[in-house]
């Protein structure tokens, strides 16, 4: 059995907001922000939308624009950190949306900007094993939902999306072996701290405004994020996790043509290309008009990139980020998704 991506759809709020709109008047160095970071503007969530939403407007996408009917689907799985719900799970909710077969096997899973690629393992995994024939992959999040007002780096930095790939049983194996990694230890460097026991536990507790950093204020009911270990996990654990991605598809640098990573900014992303020696135009960077959008970056940048594929392409995906998660493969495409 073998497996291949055969399509995927993204949907982004219709809601833009600029930079300049979040720095309102402060003295915040825009200018070196976008040089360095690279985002001009994000997609963000009304207050009547959710992860859910976005992903029902992506999956509906998938099927309509690709004339694709809900009975093929075997397995749906959804990948976020955005529920509805803690109880039922969003899969659950998507397959209530659609006219899908009752046979057929829901979960979430909860992980950040490395989910797509754990996502593509797991359909592999349900593909070649002979217990599906079709996967929908979900992923969606709305972090901008958890950022303080008054974090301005952060409002800056994250924009919410969602994406449905159809993931296939295949002729020839078009997904190849992924690589996992954790480091656990850095669980509280990107995080809501206030625990999901104590929202229940102690309801009316209020929570003060936290600084860190002169522009950004947070709660502990807000997302927080140390950007500078972040930017120092991803340097010293990225690029031999990437190099390690290779050695077990028995593959070089040379034997990829795209290098698609999880596009968290400017800065971190050409960081980690000069670091493994990357040429620039194989190494793709699709941020500038969505921001961090989470588990949603690398299906958005591998559609966007697809559009100009030619010819049979062999493209590393490497997604890393909350927990401290790690999760690269390589697959090959042979057209647009």
């Amino acid at each position: 059995m073998a497996s291949k991506i055969s399509k995927i759809e993204y949907h982004l709020p219709s809601e833009i907001i600029y930079n300049d709109e979040i720095i309102n008047g402060t003295e915040y160095n825009l200018k070196k922000f976008e040089k360095n970071v690279g985002i001009l503007s994000r997609r963000v969530c009304s207050v009547d939308e959710s992860a859910l939403s976005l992903a029902i407007s992506a999956v509906d996408k998938l099927f309509s624009k690709n004339a694709l009917n809900p009975q093929s689907i075997d397995l749906i799985i959804f990948c976020t950190q955005s529920p509805d719900y803690l109880i039922p799970t969003n899969a659950c909710l998507i397959h209530k949306e659609f006219n899908f077969r009752d046979d057929v096997g829901v979960f979430d899973y909860n992980l950040g900007c490395s989910g797509y690629t754990y996502g593509l393992m797991i359909a592999k995994a349900f593909i070649n094993s002979g217990q599906a024939n079709s996967v929908l992959l979900v992923t969606a999040d709305h972090y901008t939902k958890y950022i303080n007002p008054k974090d301005i780096t952060n409002r800056l930095i994250f924009g919410d999306g969602a994406s449905a790939s159809l993931i296939e049983k295949s002729v020839e194996e078009k997904i190849f072996n992924f690589k996992m990694g954790t480091i656990g230890k850095g669980y509280d460097k990107l995080i809501i701290k206030n625990k999901v026991t104590d929202m229940f536990s102690n309801p009316e507790k209020v929570f003060e405004d936290k600084e860190y950093g002169k522009f950004n204020k947070y709660t502990d009911n807000n997302l927080y994020m140390d950007g500078p270990y972040i930017f120092n996990f991803t340097l010293n654990n990225v690029p031999g996790f990437t190099r390690d991605t290779l050695l077990m598809n028995d593959k070089q640098i040379s034997d990829i043509d795209q290098f698609i990573f999880h596009q968290a900014n400017s800065f971190l992303i050409n960081s980690l290309r000069l670091s493994l020696g990357i040429e620039k135009n194989n190494f793709y960077n699709n941020i500038t008009n969505t921001g961090n959008t989470v588990s949603s970056t690398i299906p958005i940048a591998l559609k966007n990139y697809s559009k100009n594929i030619l010819r049979n392409e062999r493209i590393l995906l490497n997604g890393f980020g909350v927990g401290m998660s790690m999760c690269a493969g390589i697959i090959e495409l042979d057209h647009e998704l």
